[in-house]
């Protein structure tokens, strides 16, 4: 992690102030952690000691480190994971929201997209995350007059749980591709995954419990869990998904109260977890009463059928896990449908916070989901299945042809994303690449933005 960007325009000691605290943030830094020595940081990050001393000292000022004469210096583990910037402070205010400093790079991309739309340019935008507009589906509007579909958002079961004819597609849906049996009583709808993460930390979990997350990951990306109050920490990935090992030393160091796990075509390494590991960490958290909260975003877009995709839910006879699923990878993201699938008691308690918050759910996104669950998906994922495959071997060969001696990365198994890492001694030349696929109008994630390493970096071959 001790790297600066190489592209930052900031002061120097602004980008070691950044790191430190994005590395807190990322669960990188623990608790209670001791920073490296000045010394040894100043030449970590290759700047000057008093560059170091400057940032450590405003970092001391606020409280998110402690000094300890005669020791070193010390992540706050009463602050940390928390809040690192005053609320008070309005001019600017740095908030659990704008926490994530966005470098040059990204702007530039939001730029050149800026640029693309109002000159009507085409784009290879591999740095979003979402399905290419040209793979979504053709959705079938309802025929249901107006005054039907408000009818329908004032039934009291449809206001809490969600639709029931969505809610019964939901459930044939599980039953038949992931060979899961659930009761209606255990699907709540939700307008997606963000939705559903903000309901579980808002009712299962409190401020300063810890949570473990995937590094990298794109829960880092959403600041759901910081405005909560929780305090993240890293667990460990290799190719196939968090490691059994590194959640084992997570817990042995922390009270963990929940894992957050995506391990199926993972964002943003593409990586799947084979089924002798879901069951292992599965075990593992029943062992030590850890509940286990599964994202499935895009378990459907497997590029063969050696691919296990069933969910770890699947594997749960003990009520240990909570399953969130999501069509936006599917059908677009301003398609606002996705379930959440737990006990029937969970259920009942984050319908009753939602509906404190929000009041209910829109009809007219759910029978569209639901249309689509029933009379679409098979098809359109079958030609998803077979473009997606082909755009992730396109990329691949132009990424052998053109930077084989720069980068390395695995050939993706399913989903949308493929993730490289440049090789150790090409890190330098980062900045000459990227410029350069910006001007052919080629854009990419980097992997800090998820929590990765320098030199890491995301692609999102369906824009290929």
């Amino acid at each position: 992690m001790w790297h600066l960007p190489v592209s930052s325009t900031h002061p120097l000691y602004k980008q070691v102030i950044d790191l430190i605290e994005q590395a807190i943030v990322n669960g990188q830094l623990s608790p209670g952690e001791q920073l490296p020595s000045e010394r040894k940081m100043s030449v970590l990050l290759q700047v000057n000691r008093s560059t170091i001393i400057h940032a450590l000292n405003e970092l001391t000022d606020r409280g998110v480190i402690i000094r300890k004469i005669g020791s070193g210096s010390f992540v706050n583990p009463d602050k940390w994971g928390l809040q690192t910037h005053p609320l008070m402070n309005w001019q600017p205010l740095k908030s659990a929201y704008t926490q994530f400093p966005k470098d040059d790079y990204v702007l530039q991309v939001q730029h050149l997209r800026k640029e693309c739309i109002e000159q009507q340019k085409s784009i290879q935008d591999m740095a979003t995350g979402d399905l290419s507009p040209n793979l979504l589906p053709d959705l079938n509007l309802t025929n249901l007059p107006i005054k039907d579909l408000l009818s329908l958002e004032q039934d009291d079961e449809t206001a809490q749980l969600g639709l029931y004819s969505f809610r019964q597609a939901v459930q044939n849906h599980m039953h038949k591709r992931l060979g899961l049996k659930v009761d209606l009583s255990e699907i709540l709808i939700t307008t997606g995954t963000q939705q559903a993460l903000f309901l579980i930390s808002q009712t299962l979990l409190k401020p300063g419990d810890r949570i473990g997350v995937e590094a990298p990951s794109s829960f880092y990306r959403l600041p759901i869990f910081q405005a909560a109050g929780l305090r993240i920490c890293a667990l460990p990935m290799d190719e196939n998904g968090v490691t059994l090992q590194g959640l084992k030393a997570l817990v042995q160091k922390h009270p963990i109260k929940m894992v957050f796990l995506n391990p199926l075509f993972q964002n943003p390494t593409g990586s799947c977890m084979d089924q002798k590991r879901k069951q292992q960490i599965l075990e593992y958290c029943h062992h030590y009463q850890i509940p286990l909260i599964e994202d499935d975003a895009c378990s459907m877009l497997s590029f063969s059928s050696n691919v296990n995709i069933t969910p770890i839910k699947a594997f749960d006879t003990h009520q240990q896990v909570i399953y969130m699923g999501s069509l936006s990878k599917y059908m677009g993201k301003n398609i606002r449908a996705g379930w959440v699938i737990a006990p029937k008691s969970i259920i009942a308690q984050l319908a009753h916070i939602r509906q404190q918050i929000d009041g209910g759910l829109s009809v007219l996104p759910q029978l569209l989901a639901e249309h689509y669950l029933r009379h679409q998906q098979d098809q359109h994922c079958s030609h998803l299945q077979q473009q997606l495959a082909l755009k992730a071997k396109l990329l691949c060969e132009w990424l052998q042809t053109n930077h084989h001696n720069d980068l390395s990365f695995t050939p993706p198994q399913g989903g949308l994303y493929c993730y490289a890492k440049f090789h150790e001694d090409k890190l330098k030349k980062i900045p000459k690449i990227l410029q350069s696929w910006l001007t052919q109008k080629i854009t990419i994630a980097k992997g800090e933005e998820f929590g990765g390493k320098a030199g890491e970096i995301r692609f999102n071959f369906s824009q290929f």
